[in-house]
C-alpha cells in the first residue's frame, strides 16, 4: 500500500512540475559588455524510510521536503565575475542516517564568490566556493549521475565550502587542468590546537571532449565524450587534539584522492557511463586517543573508502538508468572501531527539459558491519523533481 502511495505521489509532483525558463539577464556598461543572471535551483523530494518512525523507531517514515532551494546571482564583466547563491532549508526529518523530530529552519549565503581570469592557463577565485579535492565534490549538484553525492564523503572539519583564494587554469590544449587553493579549514581555532590554512591541490588529465572548467557534471546526457583521471592531496597541520581533556597530541590532517571518469555515447544504442573514486582522510589515528575530539570520530572522521557509479541512457528516449556502490571504512562510530558501511542504490533520472526540469527515482539500501542502537541498516526510496529557473 505504501508503495502505491509513493508512486501516486511521484505521478503528482510530475504533473505540478511547471516548465522551466533560462532565469532573467541584465545586461549594463557602454555597449552591454556587462551582464547580470539571476536563477532559482529546487529539488522537491519525497523520501520514504523504512525505520525512524513508531515508539520503537521501527516503522516505516514518510516525509516531503525540499533537498535544495537556492537563488543565485551571477555576474561577468569583462574578465571579472561574481558569484551569489543563497540556499533556505527547513524542517528535514529523514537525514543521511537517522530519522528525527526535524532540523531547524536556516537561510545561508551558500556561495559568495570573486573570479578573474587573465587567461585560459591562469584564473583565480576569492570568497567562499568549493574547495577542491573530491571530483564528487566539486559536481554540480544540479547536474548529478545518481540521486545526489555522497554523503560520506565530505572532509573533516569543513562542510561542501570553504573560504579562501584558489588559483586554476587549463595547459597544453585543455587536456591537463591544475588547481591549488588555500582555505580555512576547520575555522574554530579555539578549540582546535593552532589556527592553521588548509592547503589542497588538484590535478586531472581529460581527452576527447574534455572538462575544462572549475566544477564538474556527474553526465553530460550523451552530448560528449569525456575521459577523464584526477587526483589531489590536501594538509592542514594541528588541526584536532587526541586528547582534549589536556590540551594534548595534536593531529595532522592529511587527504589524498585519485578519480576516473568516461562518458561515451553511441549513435542509435545509447550513452554509457562510468565514475568512480578512492579518498583517504587521514588523523594521524587521533581517534586512538585518550579523549579524541569528536571530529576526528564518526561519519565526518578519519575514514577511507569509494564509490563507483554505473549508467545507460537510451538513444532517443531521455531517459537514465543508473547503479552505484559505495564502500567506507571508518576509524570509529559509535563506538565500533573500524566500522564499514556498505552502500548501494538503484534508479532513473527521466529529462522532460535536460537538467532544467527532472525526475530522478532512487532505491538504497545502507549495512552497517556492526549495528549500534543509533546507527542500524536501513532502506529508502525518494522521488525528486528538479527545476532550474
Amino acid at each position: 500500500m505504501k508503495l502505491r502511495n509513493i508512486l501516486m505521489a511521484c505521478a503528482g509532483i510530475t504533473l505540478l512540475a511547471s516548465s522551466a525558463f533560462a532565469g532573467p539577464t541584465w545586461t549594463f556598461g557602454p555597449e552591454d559588455e556587462g551582464l547580470l543572471k539571476l536563477d532559482y535551483k529546487g529539488q522537491f523530494q519525497l523520501d520514504y524510510r523504512d525505520t525512524g518512525s513508531g515508539s520503537g523507531g521501527d516503522d516505516d517514515t514518510m516525509e516531503f521536503n525540499f533537498r535544495r532551494n537556492r537563488i543565485a546571482l551571477v555576474g561577468a564583466y569583462g574578465n571579472l565575475g561574481i558569484y551569489a547563491q543563497t540556499e533556505y532549508t527547513e524542517d528535514v526529518n529523514v537525514g543521511p542516517f537517522e530519522v528525527s523530530d526535524g532540523s531547524s529552519n536556516e537561510f545561508r549565503m551558500l556561495d559568495a564568490q570573486i573570479r578573474y581570469k587573465f587567461n585560459d592557463a591562469f584564473r583565480v577565485r576569492a570568497g567562499k566556493f568549493k574547495y577542491n579535492l573530491t571530483r564528487e565534490n566539486l559536481e554540480a549538484c544540479e547536474a548529478p549521475l545518481t540521486l545526489d553525492r555522497s554523503v560520506l564523503i565530505r572532509a573533516p572539519y569543513v562542510g561542501t565550502r570553504d573560504k579562501g583564494v584558489a588559483v586554476w587554469g587549463n595547459l597544453f590544449n585543455d587536456v591537463f587542468q591544475y588547481r591549488v587553493d588555500v582555505m580555512n579549514g576547520r575555522n574554530d581555532s579555539e578549540s582546535a590546537p593552532d589556527s592553521n590554512f588548509r592547503y589542497t591541490g588538484r590535478a586531472h588529465v581529460t581527452f576527447l571532449d574534455g572538462e575544462t572548467g572549475y566544477g564538474y557534471k556527474g553526465t553530460y546526457m550523451g552530448k560528449k565524450k569525456v575521459i577523464t583521471l584526477g587526483a589531489a592531496y590536501s594538509v592542514e597541520e594541528d588541526v584536532a587534539y587526541a586528547d582534549v581533556a589536556n590540551e594534548a597530541d595534536a593531529v595532522d590532517y592529511k587527504a589524498w584522492t585519485v578519480d576516473f571518469f568516461a562518458e561515451y555515447p553511441i549513435e542509435g544504442v545509447g550513452t554509457f557511463t562510468l565514475s568512480t573514486a578512492y579518498v583517504d582522510y587521514d588523523l594521524d589515528d587521533g581517534y586512538q586517543g585518550a579523549d579524541p575530539d569528536s571530529g576526528i570520530c564518526g561519519v565526518l572522521g578519519e575514514k577511507n573508502g569509494g564509490y563507483t557509479k554505473v549508467a545507460y541512457m537510451l538513444p532517443e528516449t531521455p531517459l537514465q538508468f543508473f547503479f552505484r556502490a559505495e564502500n567506507w571504512s571508518l576509524a570509529e562510530l559509535d563506538g565500533v572501531y573500524d566500522q564499514e558501511i556498505d552502500w548501494y542504490g538503484g534508479g532513473l533520472n527521466y529529462y522532460f527539459r535536460g537538467q532544467n526540469l527532472k525526475l530522478t527515482v532512487e532505491y538504497s539500501t545502507v549495512e552497517f558491519d556492526e549495528e549500534t542502537a543509533d546507527y542500524e541498516d536501513f532502506d529508502s526510496l525518494t522521488a525528486q523533481i528538479q527545476v532550474v529557473f
